[in-house]
């Protein structure tokens, strides 16, 4: 049974959110970031992204526990965002 997204519009949004925390993470996922125009400074500036290239696209050698982690705080982000916006109507 496939899955339609209630929020298709949302697709870039997320990856953007998932490439910024990886950054921030120091995970080496690819040159995508640039092309998403994630923000990456934070990251850059802690030194966590690597002055070597990066792998391209893929997320295959990244280890579970560090994809879980970039999901963990994708979904700590979204409840901080909507917390944010109940708070401020």
């Amino acid at each position: 049974m496939a899955r339609s997204k209630v929020v298709p519009e949302s697709k870039k949004a997320l990856d953007i959110l998932k490439y910024e925390i990886a950054a921030e993470l120091g995970l080496p996922v690819g040159n995508h970031m640039s092309s998403l125009n994630a923000d990456t400074e934070f990251a850059s500036e802690l030194g966590s992204i690597q002055a070597a290239p990066m792998r391209k696209e893929s997320w295959g050698h990244i280890t579970s526990r560090d994809n879980g982690a970039v999901g963990g705080r994708i979904t700590q982000r979204l409840i901080q965002r909507a917390e944010e916006t109940l708070f401020t109507l």
